[in-house]
């Protein structure tokens, strides 16, 4: 077998390993098989596909292990001290840039939401202060929709990677998936102006997911160089020639996105820890940290910069600060139990939030790709329309609340509000009166967070108006995400769950007139219990929130509620990022594998021919196994008998490697001694890994007659030291092994030197669920899945 990394999920034809012939070439033709399976997907040999955006791509896997070759052995032996340092040095200036650019953009971003919805809402509010209220619907839902079509437009013909968060499909990445044109420089323009479109046309979205795949995009570029197909690159940019060094540097830029969109720099570490990365390492901690910390410098100072009147109407908008200070700080058993009711409301909603979109986008995505692009438009479209709807005309079933006496609300200066933003928004009130509702719904969403995050509100809103925008954001929410649209969940996930949480904290309030907390603090806390019971993560969120408030004291509570409310939501299935990732088709790795892998082998998993080369093998050989396979690495076996009397395992060549002395065309007339072979002109920084998408095919190399009778050296190339396992290795040790080390390929070696000299190679592929149960039907059984709300066929079959 020669490690396919197309991951197809059907059966093959069980062919045995061919014998080693020590003088002539060896090829062995695939049986495939020409039935595809219930997703789409075709067999081995092909392509795996997932949906990657808006629309289904072709996907291989990463190789985060360092070759060492002889090549990779001299070239490091050869290099002095100054080229090391120079190393280390770009690696620092990379973060760096990635740092000061991804606080540029959310800069940006934030700064140009404020000032589109600004414009917005004084249009629309200029025109009701006259009593055109058909005018003011005009207007804002006009507003609304353009910018919404527009996201629509830029996500579906241009760059549909940039729809949804981006944040499954930078999951994905750093664990060894290699998804398409997802961090092309298209997808960062798109997303950074797709995001604007759809957070300022007031849909239940937030920017704070797509800051993520901002992030990520830019580190990728840098990284990688730039961009060759559009002519942006440097040659002093390319010095991370592998997909190690890449793999670091997205993270520290999903670390930094995290950081720009809630000025939350020790959180995005820990975010980029707990939730995307299935690999870390100590260097790595350093570097995030310090790319964090740079997001932070440069949030602040753009803080600074735009409260002196620079940006407009942005100030300080777009950034969620939730301030307690003044509030109760001292809670006692009372307060501990309706801090529980919270988590477990949390973790309830949250998982049926997670189902229930699960359901929606399996049943939308089958829909549209029926119906073609333009009816993804028109569900954008509809969405926005149905989103201004709510948000203009629900407020007008709300009853008027005179203003309170005095206002404790930190710059709250009067009431009722006549500008874009408030508490204490007048809508369609007489002077002297405001409307809670419209303090909601007719702002942005990080206004809206503002007002039920605010202290010193207890009795601003009612318990009618409180359940009348939990309900619609909570629907808003479930049909929106998964739009062609750029859209984060953090934002929805707050506003649903300090919605509820001033529930409880009015119900508290009814119970306990006197010490009781603040309802904003309830709100913090059901926004805590939301997002955990939704997203599942712990340590990560408990920094970020405590980030927000500043305030130590709440530490308690919010490491509670977010333990009670994963605990809950894992009861019924999986966070929302996995589900995803699985409703996309990604082959992803979990951190542990299925417990029916315990009872099946390494060799158990091995379906696929071997095909091997020798250590020199004839140029006409490796080229027409390359062009009829798509393995992307092959084993090398030293057949020289005189020496060791028996065919011996030597190494594991790549495909890449091989394409790159094919160009070169360093070849031999015939079987010469290895001292002579190894005396070409190529050296490693050619076999350095390009950009994604401009690797060498093998349609691009010619060869004659003449040149495919030649021979070709291949123990300058081999990995010589590959990772390895004995076939009677449990699968599920195998596994393990495999996702910790970050591999494409694993060796699946006989126990006994007799014989054949290796049996074959695992890869990603191979430890697919799917793929192993329809290989071995009886294991169905052992096969434990959690509970779920809703089932499907697919969930009942497997």
């Amino acid at each position: 077998m020669g490690g396919n990394d197309e991951m197809g999920n059907v059966e093959e034809e069980s062919l045995p390993p061919p014998h080693l012939d020590l003088y002539e070439p060896l090829l062995e033709k695939e049986k495939v098989a020409t039935a595809g399976n219930a997703n789409g997907n075709v067999i081995n040999g092909t392509h795996h596909t997932a949906m990657i955006g808006t629309r289904v791509a072709p996907i291989e896997s990463l190789d985060y292990e360092l070759v060492e070759n002889e090549l990779f052995r001299q070239d490091w032996r050869s290099r002095k001290k100054r080229e090391i340092l120079q190393y280390v040095a770009v690696k620092w200036t990379f973060v760096f840039l990635v740092g000061i650019l991804t606080a540029i953009a959310a800069l940006g971003i934030n700064t140009a939401v404020e000032n589109i919805a600004g414009v917005k809402f004084l249009l629309t509010v200029k025109f009701m202060e006259s009593n055109r209220f058909v005018w003011a619907f005009l207007v804002y839902a006009g507003f609304n929709v353009m910018l919404v079509m527009s996201a629509a437009l830029l996500c579906v013909y241009i760059g549909p990677s940039a729809a949804g968060s981006g944040i499954p499909e930078v999951k994905a990445y750093l664990n060894g998936v290699d998804t398409p044109n997802i961090f092309s420089i298209k997808t960062l323009v798109v997303k950074i102006l797709g995001s604007i479109g759809s957070v300022a046309g007031g849909l239940i979205v937030g920017k704070e997911g797509p800051l993520v795949h901002v992030g990520s995009c830019i580190a990728s570029l840098l990284g990688q160089g730039g961009s060759v197909k559009y002519g942006l690159t440097c040659k002093w940019l390319r010095y991370l020639k592998n997909d190690r060094d890449r793999r670091d540097l997205v993270t520290c830029g999903a670390a930094a996105g995290v950081a720009a969109a809630f000025r939350a720099p020790v959180g995005g570490v820990l975010f980029a820890l707990e939730e995307v990365t299935s690999w870390w390492r100590g260097p790595l901690l350093w570097r995030a940290f310090f790319t964090t910390a740079v997001v932070a410098v440069v949030i602040r100072t753009g803080i600074a910069w735009c409260k002196q009147g620079h940006c407009g109407m942005a100030g300080e908008g777009g950034l969620i600060i939730f301030d307690v200070s003044g509030v109760q700080e001292s809670y006692g058993l009372r307060e501990l139990s309706s801090v529980a009711v919270s988590g477990v409301l949390g973790g309830v909603l949250g998982s049926l939030f997670n189902q229930i979109n699960a359901k929606i986008i399996v049943w939308s995505g089958t829909w549209l790709k029926k119906k073609g692009k333009f009816a993804k438009i028109i569900q954008a479209i509809l969405i926005a329309l149905v989103t201004s709807i709510c948000s203009f005309g629900l407020p007008f079933l709300a009853k008027c609340q005179p203003c309170p006496d005095h206002l404790t609300i930190p710059g709250e200066k009067a009431c009722p509000t006549y500008g874009r933003a408030g508490n204490f928004k007048n809508f369609h009130c007489p002077d002297g009166s405001y409307n809670d509702l419209a303090g909601l719904f007719f702002n942005t969403n990080e206004d809206s967070v503002r007002n039920l995050f605010s202290k010193g509100t207890n009795g601003e809103f009612q318990f009618s108006s409180l359940f009348v925008y939990l309900t619609s954001a909570y629907s808003l929410a479930l049909l929106t995400y998964g739009t062609a649209v750029p859209s984060g969940l953090f934002v929805p996930a707050i506003l649903c769950g300090a919605t509820y949480g001033r529930i409880v904290g009015m119900i508290m309030g009814s119970f306990y007139v006197n010490g009781h907390m603040d309802e904003g603090v309830y709100a913090l806390l059901g926004a805590a219990s939301f997002l955990g019971g939704s997203m599942r993560m712990t340590v990560s969120l408990c920094i970020i929130l405590l980030e927000l408030t500043n305030n130590l004291l709440l530490l308690p509570l919010i490491m509670l509620v977010l333990l009670i409310s994963k605990t809950v939501g894992d009861a019924f299935n999986d966070g929302l990022y996995s589900l995803h990732v699985h409703i996309k088709g990604i082959p992803f790795l979990e951190a542990h594998p299925p417990q029916f892998m315990s009872h099946l082998t390494a060799r158990d998993a091995i379906t696929r021919p071997l095909i091997w080369f020798s250590k020199v093998e004839r140029v006409g050989t490796i080229a027409e196994v390359l062009r009829s396979t798509n393995h992307h690495a092959f084993p090398v076996v030293d057949d020289d008998v005189e020496c060791s009397g028996k065919p011996v395992f030597f190494g594991l060549v790549l495909r890449s490697h091989l394409l790159v002395l094919l160009k070169k065309k360093e070849f031999a007339k015939n079987r010469l001694s290895r001292s002579e072979v190894q005396s070409s002109r190529v050296t490693a920084a050619e076999f350095a890994k390009p950009g994604s998408g401009k690797g060498l095919t093998i349609s691009d190399i010619e060869l004659t007659v003449v040149e495919e009778e030649m021979f070709l050296d291949l123990t300058g190339i081999a990995n010589t030291s590959p990772y390895t396992v004995v076939h009677t290795m449990s699968l599920a040790k195998a596994y393990t092994l495999f996702r910790q080390l970050g591999l494409r390929h694993l060796c699946v070696m006989p126990r006994a030197s007799e014989g054949q000299p290796i049996i074959g190679l695992l890869t990603r592929h191979d430890f697919m669920s799917a793929y192993l149960l329809n290989l071995y039907p009886h294991l169905r059984q052992n096969n434990y899945t959690k509970i779920q709300a809703f089932t499907s066929k697919r969930d009942e079959q497997l």
